[in-house]
């Protein structure tokens, strides 16, 4: 059992859910955890395929200098996502509503203004790290397939490591993301959860689709360019602004590199224009190309999980908030949409 796991039900969740005469939403559907003590058992127990798990948190993010925010996403998303309509398409009984992660009180004596402040982050972030490897292991060793939604990249970590060590051996992944998150092994934030992975064994193949050549050092550049076959990408500008290839001939490609064993699907949402995230940008996927690669590499029978996350709405402002929990709303149904 996990203490830093809050485990929901109906009345839990029943405060943001839309009611209306003559509508069922897929929140209503969703089933949930009755025991947090037996989770092991529950989760193998249950009928459902999917199960969605939040991270609000932004330590990882803010140990990387970058925009905090990134937990208010979790919030964001579940008020969208329990309203979608329950139809033919949007099954709420397939899902397993897990609940979210707190950590709060772990960052409770951090000054957030200190100068060492990556430093200072590092014990949160370690028990982050052990968590959600300790849950995903869990839910993906129960055979149901992790939807994680919140917090910064370095959560990727604890998430690829979860899978690998529930199939006893590494895992691909897809990263669409204007950054490779393959910095240094030093300090742990959210700028080095694929390079720690792939270093201890726990990541395979990666894949990186849509990375912004002005965002990537000539330092990265030529590690991707010098590694082993292991490590291929595209860029942004190749796609959209040179046309050297297209969106989907590219989505083939990095699909057929990764899909010869388990993968995982990394959405950053900084990698999509005019989205409210941790390195917001004015120029980047769409929606729509973010929504049909979500659908196309959700497809493969060996798909393990999809990690939606830096996505950094002002909890203040009520039309990011909205934005940006429609958005995760319609990649978490892309996803599980068959």
């Amino acid at each position: 059992m996990s203490k830093y796991l809050i485990t929901y039900q109906l009345k839990t969740i029943n405060k943001y859910i839309g009611h209306r005469k003559g509508e069922v939403k897929i929140g209503e559907k969703f089933k949930f955890i009755n025991d947090p003590t037996a989770l092991k058992e529950e989760l193998t127990a249950s009928k459902t395929k999917h199960v969605i798990l939040g991270i609000p948190e932004d330590y990882g993010v803010q140990a990387n200098y970058g925009r905090p925010g990134a937990k208010s996403a979790w919030t964001a998303t579940l008020k969208s996502l329990l309203n979608v309509q329950q139809n033919k398409f949007n099954k709420g009984g397939k899902i397993l509503l897990l609940g979210h992660l707190d950590f709060s009180k772990e960052v409770e004596n951090v000054d957030f203004n200190s100068p060492e402040l990556p430093k200072r982050l590092q014990n949160v972030i370690n028990i982050i790290d052990k968590e959600i490897t300790y849950l995903i292991n869990l839910i993906v060793s129960s055979g149901k397939t992790p939807i994680i939604i919140g917090g910064g990249h370095n959560n990727a970590y604890g998430i690829l490591k979860g899978c690998a060590l529930a199939h006893g051996k590494p895992v691909n992944v897809i990263n669409i993301d204007a950054h490779t998150d393959f910095r240094t092994t030093e300090t742990r934030h959210s700028g080095n959860g694929f390079s720690y992975a792939f270093e201890e064994g726990f990541l395979n193949k990666y894949f990186i689709f849509g990375l912004h050549e002005n965002y990537t050092s000539k330092e990265i550049f030529n590690m991707l360019n010098d590694e082993d076959e292991r490590i291929q990408y595209n860029t942004f500008e190749s796609l959209a602004v040179r046309k050297e290839t297209e969106i989907i001939h590219e989505a083939e490609r990095a699909l057929s590199f990764v899909e010869d064993d388990f993968f995982g699907l990394e959405i950053d949402c900084d990698s999509i224009i005019n989205i409210p995230s941790s390195a917001m940008t004015p120029s980047g996927l769409s929606v729509n190309d973010i929504r049909y690669l979500t659908h196309k590499f959700s497809r493969s029978k060996n798909i393990q999980y999809v990690h939606i996350c830096e996505a950094a709405p002002n909890p203040k402002l009520e039309n990011e908030m909205i934005l940006v929990g429609k958005l995760i709303s319609y990649l978490i149904t892309d996803f599980i949409r068959k």
